[in-house]
């Protein structure tokens, strides 16, 4: 019996610890904003939609997470409903976005197009989550754990990653 418990012991000690909850996200956004950069300077159309797929899917991993876990955390925590209401509806917006971009490929007639309308709303999404009377400040101001929040949406975000 002693030999399962090491062994979980080490497993335990191998598995990197979760950045906590704004990190984990703030991170996301800068894997993805460097993608929709590379997007932008590139003229191949197989390198375009390489990245249009990765993009795609951060994105949908991202808002999920954000949705399932920590958008339901903020709401209990006090953010204003204002607020979390707003970053819905541009989760929503974006969403209709990828789908369309998904359904497509480089050379389709507003592909480019698409992919850059959706990284101007990610743009502004995040600076509405990072700027400094955002949603991140408030919800580090919060009674919130963003340790728990982080491994939580870490778990989710390699649940989801696994099936894409």
């Amino acid at each position: 019996m002693a030999a399962p418990q090491t062994q979980s012991r080490k497993s335990a000690r191998k598995t990197k610890a979760a950045p906590d909850a704004i990190t984990l996200l703030k991170n996301d956004h800068r894997e993805v904003e460097d993608w929709f950069e590379s997007f932008e300077k590139t003229s191949s159309a197989a390198k375009k939609g390489k990245l249009a797929r990765q993009i795609c899917t951060a994105l949908t991993v991202h808002t999920q997470i954000e949705e399932e876990i920590f958008y339901p955390a903020c709401r209990e925590a006090g953010i204003e409903d204002d607020m979390m209401d707003e970053a819905d509806i541009e989760h929503d917006s974006a969403k209709k976005l990828i789908e369309e971009i998904e359904a497509g490929a480089p050379g389709d007639d507003h592909f480019d197009a698409r992919v850059k309308v959706l990284s101007e709303m990610i743009k502004h999404h995040v600076k509405e989550e990072e700027q400094r009377d955002g949603m991140f400040a408030k919800a580090k101001k919060a009674d919130l754990d963003l340790d728990d929040l982080g491994a939580q949406m870490q778990a989710r975000k390699d649940e989801l990653m696994a099936r894409m």
